[in-house]
């Protein structure tokens, strides 16, 4: 600031004085005093001004740093924090995939567990069923059996549709010797006749619920 020092003016000695000059002088030292005056104060109001926006400058530079460094710097905490939540839901994603999975196994083993059973139960009563008609049918095949030769040649010689098939297991079969047994020999021979039938026809159910199985097998897999 300029500090003026007020003096009063000297009246020449022996002169006229001019009170308007001197006026007129006074106003004008005291306008450049005031144009002086404005003039600093608005300099230092520049001054003042450029440093407050030099400071909020680094105050907003201080935060932006501080936030980056704390919410998206690798190393802030609001990043540790969404690291840690991502794998923590990768981890129950997971976990729900295996546990889906393995509910999954479980089923298709269950299923596969209760068919196989069912076919199981299904192959025993029909190879039951099929034991109990030959069973059945035993008694009347043990009766034809037992027939005598001499009533059998009285029959003619026209060949019925059993004597063709008669004929065509004894091609395939040696011929029984039954024309000189008695009634025991015969049912003795028909005995073994029927357990060869027997195991003749638990053989093909066998291979037949066999071929079934392995034609399932490979369809499901």
């Amino acid at each position: 600031l300029v500090h003026s020092q007020h003096t009063a003016p000297k009246i020449p000695e022996g002169e006229r004085v001019d009170f308007d000059d001197i006026h007129r002088k006074r106003m004008e030292k005291d306008l450049l005093e005031l144009q002086t005056l404005i003039e600093v104060h608005f300099v230092q109001r520049k001054r003042e001004e450029e440093e407050l926006i030099a400071l909020k400058e680094r105050i907003v530079g201080f935060f932006l740093l501080s936030y980056f460094q704390n919410y998206w710097h690798p190393s802030g905490a609001w990043a540790k924090e969404n690291r840690r939540a991502a794998r923590a839901e990768q981890q129950r994603l997971r976990a729900e995939k295996e546990r889906v999975r393995q509910t999954r196994i479980m089923e298709e083993r269950q299923r596969r567990e209760e068919e196989e059973a069912k076919r199981r139960a299904d192959e025993e009563a029909k190879k039951k069923k099929v034991l109990s008609n030959m069973g059945a049918h035993f008694g009347g095949f043990l009766a034809k059996v037992s027939i005598s030769s001499a009533e059998q040649r009285r029959r003619g010689k026209r060949q019925t549709g059993r004597e063709i098939k008669r004929k065509t297991l004894a091609e395939r079969r040696k011929p029984l010797a039954i024309d000189d047994l008695r009634e025991n020999g015969l049912r003795e021979q028909a005995r073994e006749m029927w357990e060869w039938i027997y195991q003749l026809e638990s053989e093909k159910f066998d291979l037949i619920e066999k071929m079934k199985r392995q034609k399932y097998e490979v369809r499901v897999s």
